[in-house]
Order: structure tokens, then sequence, then C-alpha cells
């Protein structure tokens, strides 16, 4: 499989947020780990809720609870989860090495920048404010009405609001899930080599453009 190229210039680069642009597996691992011990759950390891990630935080709690519980626990696990994420969700969280830089490289040339992930929005909105605000247009995570990710619905809302079209545009993600989100996007996709997914792991999604550093993203961009 191979994605396609755009047709026009590129105006506007879509990135995913955690393990692209943020490192929150820790926080995440933590915020699991609390929800399970107030059920008096096994907790995850840190490798473990590496591979529960991508698909958004309900996801990622129904991978990690036990086996055969019940709706009422799993919704009550779910909300405990909830609340503690989104007071500690910036306790360890950082950029990763080099993003602040080339974001600010991306905006000063131009680009429109959008964030779309699966992130409930009020820990997309908290981290868009301490990091985003000034380089990034939009941000867009789980909400009402909005298919979570590989569905379209976050990659198309955000070309909606930053005034493009697809053929004008590049995707940038992690994930077996950003690499489906693109395909089905009609966007092509640079998948980063620094996230929560290796080579071989993307290789298999059908990832075909790397890049080892932020910085290389301007290379693709052509400037």
């Amino acid at each position: 499989m191979r994605h396609i190229r755009p047709t026009n210039p590129i105006r506007a680069v879509i990135f995913d947020l955690d393990g692209t642009l943020t490192d929150t597996l820790q926080d995440l691992c933590d915020s699991t780990n609390y929800a399970l011990r107030q059920m008096g759950w096994p907790e995850r390891s840190l490798a473990e809720v590496r591979c529960f990630v991508g698909n958004g935080v309900r996801k990622l709690i129904e991978r990690a609870v036990p086996e055969c519980i019940n709706n009422r626990d799993f919704e009550q696990c779910f909300s405990i989860f909830q609340t503690y994420y989104l007071e500690h969700c910036q306790d360890t969280t950082c950029l990763y090495e080099g993003v602040a830089e080339m974001l600010c490289d991306v905006h000063s040339q131009g680009y429109k920048t959008a964030i779309v992930s699966n992130k409930l929005q009020a820990g997309v909105d908290e981290l868009y404010h301490t990091y985003f605000r000034d380089v990034v247009d939009v941000a867009i995570g789980e909400r009402e009405g909005v298919r979570r990710k590989p569905a379209p619905d976050m990659v198309r809302l955000a070309l909606r609001e930053l005034g493009v079209n697809k053929d004008e545009a590049v995707y940038v993600g992690d994930s077996e899930v950003d690499v489906e989100t693109a395909r089905i996007s009609g966007l092509p996709c640079i998948s980063v080599l620094w996230g929560f997914r290796d080579r071989e792991q993307l290789v298999e999604a059908g990832a075909t453009t790397f890049i080892h550093h932020p910085r290389e993203l301007l290379e693709f961009l052509g400037k």
C-alpha cells in the first residue's frame, strides 16, 4: 500500500498528538493504574499500556481491565480514570525533543496546522493551551458526534476549519491507527519513529514514509 502524494503544494500539516508531539505515556500509565488500584484490580506495566494506546482512552481502559468485568464496574473504573487523568495529565508529559522548534518553523513558514487526537477533548485542550496555542491553529479531540480515528471525521473537520482541501495536506503520526486514518482520509502519511510504535510495527501497518527526528519534517515539506 502506498499513500497518495498531494497533487497541489502542501499548505497544511495534520498532527497526531500522543506519541507524535507529546510523550504522554507515563501519565496515561499512572492514571490507568490509579483507576485499577481503586477497583482492586491488577496494575499494568508501561510496556502493556504502550500497546493499549492509540484508539482513545476508553479503549485503553477496556484493554487494561481484567476480562469478564461487568459493565457497571467498567464504567466506574473509566470514570475514575477520566477524573484522575484530567488532574494529572501534565505530571510527566512533555514535548519530544525537537518538536517545539519544528512547530515554530512550520508555523513561521506559513503552513496551517492542526492536531487530531483520540484523547478526550478536555485533555487535548489542556495540552493545547500549555504547548501549542501559539503555533497550532486547530486542536480536535474526542467529542460527541465526531467519530474517533481511524474514521476520517476528525481529519475532515480539521481541514474544514483550516480552509484547505485534502490534496493540500499531509498527516503526521506515530501508530498504525494514524497510518489507517491517513489512508481513509486520502492524505499522505509521515510516520515518526520516536513515538509509541517501532518501525517494524509501522511497516506491517502499511507505512511507507518515515522520519527519525522532527527537523526532518521540513525536508519532506520541501522548505
